[in-house]
């Protein structure tokens, strides 16, 4: 659905999460209507919107100009144009030139004032955070109890070892304090190498191998930081954590704890469907 600003937006969002920012005040650039409610556009926020191309961490809530945050989405409008287009119907790729990406905060009330407090609900953002850290660090710690079933050299993650999560991941769901993964064991990642013969009987100790790395690198209490080239919503941010012996980044849009000990424990769960096609992965926080 198109939604018509009426007015010259005139720029990218400027965004602060990444900083781990949760308050802020901006200057309105544009409302409209947004299916029966109202979203409104600021300079900069420190909300995080849904990502409508990898939808992994739900957006933040809180309030804008005292108005409670029903949904916060990605919008884009072709410079120059006052049509915003919403989430999936965004027509074009992330960071296409010539178009600006926007924050769209969506309220049952219509934002009035010229300038806005932004205020995001912190206890939630810490909550999804620590599953978004904890997403990360499983799917190193999986790529690791993994290594002995490939038969072909394939991309490497930044410990070294065969990166399965980025080879077969269908879906990652972040949820508070912890992540659902799905990845798809199909012919063409047995084309690639991969053997899932004995997978389901060795399952019990691959999660064991894997809950024993996440226990050390909790312990560790490594450093995790995101790296963004700009403030633009489109800066392409990479998250970066310092773990025992190596340094390891993976392009990241989301938020995240500071330091693995933050996270108290990781563990995971991992099923197998029945006919062996899929493997889902369970990380829960404590």
């Amino acid at each position: 659905m198109l939604h018509d600003v009426g007015m010259d937006i005139g720029g990218s969002t400027s965004v602060s999460f990444p900083r781990g920012e949760v308050r802020g005040r901006s200057t309105v650039v544009a409302t409209f209507p947004v299916d029966g409610r109202h979203g409104t556009v600021v300079a900069e926020t420190p909300f995080h919107p849904l990502d409508h191309t990898w939808p992994d961490q739900p957006a933040d809530t809180g309030t804008i100009g005292g108005l409670p945050v029903a949904d916060c989405v990605t919008g884009a409008v072709m410079d120059g144009e006052e049509t915003v287009h919403l989430g999936p119907d965004i027509p074009v790729r992330r960071g296409t030139p010539g178009w600006s990406w926007l924050v769209v905060h969506v309220t049952d009330d219509p934002v009035t004032d010229a300038e806005v407090e932004l205020a995001v609900d912190a206890e939630a953002r810490r909550s999804l955070s620590a599953g978004h850290t904890a997403c990360h660090l499983a799917a190193l710690a999986l790529n690791a109890a993994l290594a002995g079933r490939w038969r072909k050299e394939v991309p490497a993650d930044g410990l070294g070892h065969p990166d399965f999560d980025q080879a077969a991941i269908t879906s990652s769901r972040i949820v508070p304090g912890g992540s659902v993964d799905v990845y798809r064991l199909g012919k063409s990642l047995r084309r690639r190498g991969f053997s899932a013969e004995g997978l389901a009987a060795e399952l019990p100790e691959i999660a064991q191998r894997v809950d024993a790395l996440l226990k050390e690198w909790v312990a560790a209490d490594a450093p995790v930081r995101i790296d963004s080239p700009g403030p633009e919503l489109t800066a392409r941010r990479t998250w970066h954590c310092g773990l025992p012996g190596a340094e390891v980044s993976i392009p990241c849009g989301g938020t995240h704890l500071s330091r693995t000990s933050e996270l108290g424990s990781v563990g995971v769960t991992l099923e197998l469907s029945e006919d062996g096609a899929e493997l889902t992965m369970h990380t829960v926080t404590g």
